[in-house]
């Protein structure tokens, strides 16, 4: 007997769960949540079906559907957050407004969705607050005092809320156009240090080097001694252009390129040997800094003439260049020419 108990029990356990799965999902009348939400499925699966107007015109209907019916739904029962006023189903409902209205072609959910959906919730959650009554039958009132420092509040917080989202979205693409602003070492607080110690090497900085050694090494490399010495003598200026190009090439998907310049420094490496030269080759962010300060990337090249004979009677001078490490990022203006 008290195995056809059991039994019993857990049928009877089993059955009540699936009388409250068939009272969700089955309507007990014809006009409720549940046929909205049925409708909204209906009309989505018509819109892809359909093409041009209709097509567009089918899916509006498929999202105030549901919109509707997600509101109902979650204003039947609602459970507020914790500490809030704001229902649970408002959140839902203003994801959902949200998303239809600030959708895009091919993309249902957008930067401006998340932006304005704590707002919208807000709004959605202040809207009942100023009519009373119930069905078809209802007025306008105007809530009492303590209502609307609840509601100016909730509005107040979910906006800070959406300015905080949209300034995220805005420092992300900053960061996304301008990499090279993610070195600074500023901090999310963003508390900035009189001494930053800044340790990370730019690494559209240390690109810009890497591009532009090989060619200047093109135009030194075995060349007479006698041009290479007309060279150097301007280097600073042919490194400027050298090193445009070579910006526009490595960087030309970042806005940030027109924040960097190369420049050049000739100095003697040798006092013994006038003939032995530093080319300091030389990457300059002019961005944005946490110092206010331009800082700068070097790459040291030792230049020198070597002996090649071409016959027994003639000595032939050219020009031999090797280059060290980038080095990490040094702060404050290059050394002046």
């Amino acid at each position: 007997m008290e195995l056809i108990r059991d039994l019993l029990g857990v049928f009877g356990f089993i059955g009540g769960i699936y009388d409250d799965i068939k009272d969700f999902f089955l309507p007990k009348r014809a006009f409720a949540w549940q046929t909205l939400i049925y409708l909204s499925i209906f009309s989505w699966l018509m819109s892809s079906l359909s093409t041009g107007f209709v097509k567009s015109a089918i899916a509006l209907c498929g999202w105030v559907l549901l919109i509707a019916g997600t509101a109902w739904y979650t204003t039947e029962n609602p459970v507020v957050i914790p500490g809030t006023n704001m229902p649970i189903g408002a959140l839902v409902t203003g994801f959902l407004v949200s998303a239809f209205a600030f959708r895009e072609s091919g993309q249902e959910i957008t930067t401006r969705t998340i932006v304005f959906w704590p707002t919208i919730s807000a709004l959605i959650t202040a809207i009942p607050e100023f009519f009373e009554g119930t069905g078809t039958e209802f007025s306008t009132q105007v809530p009492k005092i303590e209502e609307r420092q609840k509601i100016i509040i909730l509005v107040a917080v979910s906006m800070v809320i959406s300015c905080w989202l949209q300034f995220g979205f805005v420092v992300n693409k900053w960061l996304d156009e301008f990499p090279s602003l993610q070195t600074d070492n500023i901090k999310p607080t963003f508390v900035l240090r009189t001494e930053p110690q800044l340790s990370k090497t730019p690494k559209n900085g240390s690109l810009i080097l890497s591009k532009l050694e090989p060619i200047v090494k093109e135009q030194i490399a075995n060349r007479p001694w006698s041009e290479v010495e007309q060279w150097l003598k301007s280097a600073n200026a042919r490194v400027d252009s050298l090193g445009r190009e070579a910006i526009e090439t490595s960087l030309r998907e970042f806005d940030e390129k027109s924040l960097w310049r190369t420049e050049a420094r000739i100095s003697s490496l040798d006092q013994k040997n006038p003939d032995i030269y530093k080319l300091d080759l030389l990457s300059v962010w002019s961005g944005p800094t946490s110092t206010g300060r331009e800082y700068y990337l070097r790459k040291t090249c030792r230049v020198e003439p070597i002996n090649v004979s071409s016959r027994p009677d003639q000595v032939l001078r050219v020009a031999e260049i090797a280059c060290g490490r980038t080095s990490n990022r040094i702060i404050g203006s290059p050394p002046a020419l």
